[in-house]
């Protein structure tokens, strides 16, 4: 199942709006888009960021497996976004109007996301200027949550570890002939 919600980031430039889909067994972030506006785009990118992510790393997606959930906002109920659901063989999953529950852990990983990446710190030193700021701070928060950031639900390993040993799983050890 993939998770998918967007969020703001204020620059002196303007206002920025970023995209993440998550994958929620590892809680690995697999597409991510940042934008101006708030079209079906903005949420389009990152889910077909990720279907060809995972089809280059040899996992790509079977038809009528993955299901991809986010809230009921009018960017991921578009026509241009139900249908590419469609023509790729997603199963849409469309939270209640209203629930903040059934997105949580979406949202609390925005939450990390804010306070981790936008809020001055490591990532950046001082209000952001420009969207291209916020993308290269967003671009490195992203590859240190998947590779080095232990996670607790995960057993204190990364996202990429977990899904690592979970591929690694699923290849047979070899038998002696």
């Amino acid at each position: 199942m993939w998770i998918a919600d967007f969020t703001y980031v204020r620059a002196w430039t303007g206002m920025g709006y970023l995209a993440f889909v998550v994958d929620v067994y590892a809680q690995r972030i697999v597409g991510w888009h940042a934008m101006r506006t708030r079209p079906a785009e903005l949420v389009l990118l990152p889910l077909r960021m990720a279907a060809w992510a995972r089809g280059q790393q040899g996992h790509p997606i079977v038809r009528g497996e993955l299901v991809h959930h986010s809230d009921a906002g009018s960017q991921y109920l578009a026509i241009r976004f139900t249908e590419h659901l469609q023509l790729e063989g997603i199963t849409p999953s469309v939270g209640s109007v209203g629930d903040a529950y059934d997105n949580a852990l979406m949202e609390s990983i925005i939450g990390l996301y804010k306070t981790e990446c936008v809020r001055p710190g490591p990532f950046h030193t001082g209000p952001f200027k420009t969207l291209s700021e916020v993308e290269f701070a967003t671009m490195a928060w992203v590859d240190w949550y998947n590779h080095r950031r232990l996670h607790t639900t995960l057993g204190m390993v990364t996202p990429a570890e977990r899904e690592a040993a979970y591929y690694a799983a699923l290849q047979p050890e070899p038998q002696p002939v």
